[in-house]
């Protein structure tokens, strides 16, 4: 036989023994199954024989579901193929509840959904940004001196601070360190973070929430780079002037509350330094710790509603401050519609009996560090000294007699 004979029979039996290559599936078989496995079924079941599971499962009731779904549905309703059929907004919005409340991964959300887990990571963001369009209107600055006074109202009558607009302070949000980012996300706490800085009202409810500063910002630099911490330092608030504090003729500007980690401005008071202080000067630190402890309990309710926010988030810090602005505007939401059902803040309502008040802060969300050695200026302390003198005075109440 020809050599050339040769040749072409070993290419002929090469061939012959080689196996088929191995076909490529367009899907797995229980993802094409997706109807009979879908949570969608146990929602329905759930809904019809279990309304407190179902309730626990979504982290609302079906109307408030029901609500929502139909305000975001034109956003993330997606059209059916000739290759397969689509997620309903029904799932879509399910699967992102559950996800928000549990902090689950997609790799183990997508047994409970049969859904692949990179789609399921394109559904959360999506319905994430969905809901923080359509539910704007949910977290807003008041507009006019009005809506600052109407603030203040609240405040005064339900935490016995007048004058105060708004509690303020921040949180470290846990996340895997950002690829190429260096220490510039590691913050004092030893952790990789954002911080979610934000302004309260006395109802528990967001006026101002910021998110996406990285974790090492010093604490000045986080409030002053967010649009509100702008407007205030311009005085573009349209906070209203200065007025007489009530039975008195003090008259004082309207202030934001906040801790340590912030600067004692005209505008923004902070407690007494804690070394050596007078009788007097507690009593304002306790007045003005019930004022800004409002902010810290309203962390504390997001993140029982939504424990993500307890976990270490394994996404860019893009994708994680969409998904936890799309948290802080649910909890609005969520307080207007089934307040009660939502949060029971009854513990923390005990207004006359400062022994009984209850911080519902979660420890696990991280404060801000304290500032160090920076001064303010004379004009701000002297206002602290004002309000001070103002709450052992005129404006005293009968259960701070009990600070010792």
């Amino acid at each position: 036989m020809s050599k050339k004979r040769k040749a072409c029979l070993a290419i002929v039996l090469y061939f012959a023994s080689a196996k088929e290559p191995k076909r490529r599936r367009w899907a797995k078989e229980w993802y094409l199954k997706r109807e009979e496995f879908t949570s969608e079924n146990l929602l329905r079941e759930l809904k019809l024989s279990e309304p407190r599971d179902y309730q626990n499962f979504l982290r609302m009731n079906n109307d408030s579901f029901n609500e929502l779904l139909e305000m975001i549905s034109p956003i993330i309703t997606k059209q059916d193929t000739v290759m397969r059929k689509v997620i309903s907004p029904t799932e879509r919005l399910a699967t992102t509840l559950r996800f928000l409340a549990t902090g689950r991964s997609f790799e183990d959300l997508k047994f409970s959904t049969a859904i692949a887990p990179q789609t399921i990571s394109s559904i959360i963001l999506e319905t994430c940004e969905a809901m923080i369009t359509k539910l704007q209107e949910y977290i807003q600055l008041p507009k006019n001196s009005e809506g600052w006074s109407a603030v203040a109202k609240g405040f005064e009558s339900k935490w016995n601070f007048p004058h105060c607009i708004g509690a303020v302070d921040g949180k470290h949000i846990a996340v895997q360190k950002p690829k190429g980012s260096g220490s510039q996300y590691y913050n004092y706490k030893h952790f990789f973070s954002l911080v979610l800085m934000a302004v309260v009202d006395s109802n528990y409810e967001f006026i101002m929430v910021d998110v996406g500063a990285n974790g090492r910002m010093s604490d000045g630099a986080v409030i002053t780079n967010t649009k509100f911490g702008q407007l205030l330092e311009k005085g573009e608030l349209n906070i209203p002037p200065p007025k007489i504090m009530p039975n008195s003729n003090y008259q004082l500007p309207f202030v934001f509350v906040g801790d340590e980690a912030f600067a004692l401005k005209d505008n923004f008071m902070k407690p007494f330094p804690q070394r050596n202080l007078t009788r007097e000067e507690r009593v304002f630190n306790y007045r003005l710790s019930r004022a800004r402890r409002i902010v810290e309990n309203t962390f504390g309710i997001l993140v029982s509603r939504f424990r993500l926010l307890l976990t270490t988030i394994n996404l860019s810090p893009e994708k994680v401050q969409r998904i936890v602005l799309a948290c802080c505007y649910l909890h609005n939401f969520l307080r207007r519609k089934i307040k009660d059902q939502y949060s029971d803040i009854s513990k923390c309502n005990n207004f006359d009996d400062p022994q009984n008040d209850v911080n519902i802060e979660h420890p696990q969300l991280h404060c801000l560090q304290p500032l160090r050695g920076r001064n303010a200026s004379i004009s701000a302390k002297n206002i602290r000294l004002k309000f001070c003198d103002y709450f052992n005075n005129e404006g005293k109440v009968t259960w701070q007699e009990n600070i010792i």
